[in-house]
């Protein structure tokens, strides 16, 4: 396994750890379709959380979160969209939410984002 497959599958499972220990149920992780992947879909009370997450190993190139491109942003909202008729459920809301994270030296720090993509 390449280092960024590792240091990404490492960040999936803080994050994964970080939205349990904030009340989020884990519904699915590493789901795929024809559009894509989407990493983490969660349920938050009555909304169903679709989330990306991006891991770094520093802020040198700023904050893993401005990752996220406006086509990015877009095939989210395709994944949410796929991802619910794949399961046919019918959730009250869908939220996009970003978990961004930066390993470094010392202990990792998280950001999450809640529907950061509208």
């Amino acid at each position: 396994m390449r280092a960024k497959d590792a240091r990404g599958r490492f960040g999936e499972e803080l994050a994964a750890a970080h939205l349990i220990a904030q009340g989020l149920i884990v519904l699915d992780r590493n789901w795929r379709c024809d559009v894509g992947e989407v990493d983490i879909v969660a349920r938050d009370g009555d909304a169903l959380v679709i989330c990306e997450v991006k891991t770094r190993s520093s802020r040198r190139f700023g904050s893993p979160l401005e990752a996220v491109t406006t086509a990015k942003a877009a095939r989210l909202r395709r994944l949410a969209a796929c991802w619910v008729r794949a399961h046919d459920v019918r959730p009250h809301l869908i939220r996009i939410d970003l978990v961004g994270i930066v390993l470094g030296d010392g202990d990792p720090e998280i950001e999450h984002v809640r529907g950061a993509v509208g």
